[in-house]
C-alpha cells in the first residue's frame, strides 16, 4: 500500500478544501434545484395576477412582456398576443393541446414552459411564460454565494494556517519530550499559554518520565540489595570453609553454620523465584475460581512456626462462619508464612489471628512500626523495621492483590496488625 507524506497543515488544508467543496455543491448546485417547487409556485402566482386584469379584448400592443396570452372564445376562436412566437415559437393550436389543467407546465423542444388559466363568460384565458425566471434566480443565488464562499474560504484558510503552525509547534514539543524521556540533560522550556489537552499530555509525559526514573533507581537499588543479600551467606560459607582448611575451625561446627546459611540462601532464592512467578501468573484467572478454607492454612503455618518461637502464645479466633477465601493452598501459605516469619522476629509474647466479617487480622504485640516507613513496608528490599529488608512482605501484597484482596498494616496501642480484606 502506497504511503503519502503530508504534514499537518497540508492535511488540514485538504480537509478545509473538501468541506468548502461540499458546501459549494450543496448551496450552489443542490439548493437551487431543491427550491424549484417554491419558484414554480411564485411563477403560477405571477401568471395568475395579469389574468384578472386583462380585458376581454386582447390589447396586443401593451403586452410585450415575458408573458404571452391566449384567448379561446366559445371553444372555437383563438386570439393570442403578438409575443407568442417570440416566447414559445409554436402555434396557438399546438400549445392548447399541451394545456390540460388549470395550471402547470409542459415541455416544448427541450424547454420548459409554465401556464395558468382562468374561465369567465365562456372565455378561456391562458397566460404562458418560459423558465427564464427560475434560471435567473438560480444564477442570482450562485453569483451571490460564490463571493461569500470565496471570502469565507480565504479567512478560514488563514485561521487554519495560523492554528496549524501553533499545533505543529506543540506536537513537536511533545515529540522532543518523548524522544528525550531518558535524557537527564534535557530541559523543557516550552510554556503552554492555554490549559488544553496538549498541556495535559505534556504533564502526563513528565509524570511518566519521573516514574521511569524512579523505577530505574528502584531497580538499581533492588539489584544492589539482592546482590548484598546473596553475597552475605556466600561470604560466611566461604570464610568457614577456609577456616576449616586452615585448621582454625572445627569441621562439624563449620558444617552446621554452612547448612544454616544454605537454608537462608534457599529461602531467599525461593522467595525471589516466587515473586518472579507472580508476574507470569497474574494474567491467569484460574486461581480465582478456587476456594480454600483459610483455617487449614493458618493451623498448618502456625504449627511450623511454633517450633521457632515456643515462648509465644499462639491463638486463632474464628468469629465468622465464612472461612472460604479465593485462591489455592500454596498462595495462601506464601501469604501467611511470610507474615508470620516477620512476626516471630518482633513479637513479644503473643501472636493472634482473627477471622471476622470476611477479613483476616494478624496481630503481634511487638514494637510499633515507624510512621515514616509504614507506607513502604510492602516494597521489595525497602529498608523496614529495625533496618531489615527483603522480599517477604512484597510477596504478601502482590499475592493478595492477585486474589482480589487488599492488605494493610496498622499500628496498635501495643503491637501491629496486618489486615487482609
Amino acid at each position: 500500500m502506497k504511503t503519502y507524506t503530508r504534514n499537518l497543515p497540508q492535511q488540514l488544508l485538504s480537509i478545509a478544501i473538501t468541506i468548502f467543496g461540499v458546501i459549494f455543491i450543496s448551496l450552489g448546485l443542490v439548493l437551487p434545484k431543491v427550491l424549484v417547487p417554491i419558484y414554480e409556485k411564485n411563477i403560477y402566482r405571477y401568471l395568475k395576477e395579469p389574468l384578472v386584469l386583462i380585458q376581454n379584448n386582447l390589447d396586443r400592443d401593451t403586452l410585450e412582456t415575458d408573458i404571452c396570452y391566449l384567448y379561446v372564445v366559445d371553444g372555437q376562436d383563438i386570439i393570442h398576443s403578438d409575443n407568442l412566437n417570440k416566447i414559445i415559437g409554436a402555434s396557438a393550436e399546438q400549445i392548447l393541446k399541451k394545456i390540460d389543467h388549470s395550471y402547470g407546465k409542459f415541455k416544448y423542444y427541450g424547454k420548459t414552459y409554465y401556464y395558468n388559466t382562468s374561465y369567465n363568460d365562456n372565455i378561456k384565458r391562458v397566460a404562458i411564460t418560459g423558465d427564464g425566471y427560475i434560471e435567473q434566480i438560480k444564477d442570482d443565488i450562485l453569483f451571490a454565494i460564490l463571493p461569500t464562499l470565496f471570502i469565507t474560504f480565504v479567512l478560514v484558510m488563514g485561521l487554519i494556517l495560523l492554528w496549524s503552525r501553533k499545533l505543529v509547534v506543540k506536537i513537536g514539543h511533545l515529540r522532543d519530550k518523548i524522544v528525550n524521556i531518558n535524557n537527564d540533560d534535557y530541559v523543557d522550556t516550552y510554556n503552554y499559554e492555554i490549559d488544553d489537552e496538549f498541556k495535559a499530555l505534556s504533564v502526563a509525559i513528565d509524570n511518566m518520565r519521573n516514574f521511569l526514573k524512579e523505577n530505574e533507581q528502584y531497580k538499581s537499588q533492588m539489584y544492589q540489595n539482592i546482590s548484598h543479600d546473596f553475597k552475605t551467606p556466600l561470604t560466611v560459607m566461604k570464610s568457614y570453609i577456609e577456616a576449616v582448611d586452615d585448621g582454625v575451625e572445627d569441621e562439624k561446627e563449620a558444617m552446621k553454620i554452612i547448612k544454616e546459611q544454605i537454608e537462608k540462601l534457599q529461602i531467599k532464592v525461593h522467595s525471589l523465584l516466587y515473586l518472579n512467578k507472580l508476574n507470569y501468573i497474574q494474567d491467569s484467572n484460574k486461581f480465582l475460581c478456587e476456594r480454600i478454607d483459610i483455617v487449614e492454612v493458618l493451623k498448618s503455618s502456625m504449627e511450623n512456626f511454633k517450633v521457632q518461637r515456643p515462648d509465644i502464645k499462639w491463638k486463632i479466633t474464628i468469629a465468622d462462619k465464612k472461612t472460604l477465601f479465593r485462591g489455592n493452598f500454596d498462595m495462601w501459605e506464601a501469604i501467611i508464612d511470610n507474615i508470620l516469619n516477620n512476626f516471630i522476629r518482633y513479637a513479644d509474647k503473643e501472636i493472634h489471628v482473627t477471622i471476622k466479617n470476611n477479613r483476616i487480622t494478624l496481630y503481634n504485640d511487638g514494637t510499633n512500626i515507624d510512621e515514616n516507613i509504614l507506607d513502604d513496608i510492602f516494597t521489595p528490599y525497602k529498608k523496614g523495621i529495625k533496618g531489615q529488608f527483603g522480599l517477604g512482605l512484597s510477596i504478601v501484597r502482590k499475592t493478595v492483590a492477585l486474589l482480589g484482596y487488599e492488605v494493610t498494616v496498622k499500628n496498635e496501642k501495643k503491637g501491629i496488625s496486618f489486615i487482609i480484606k
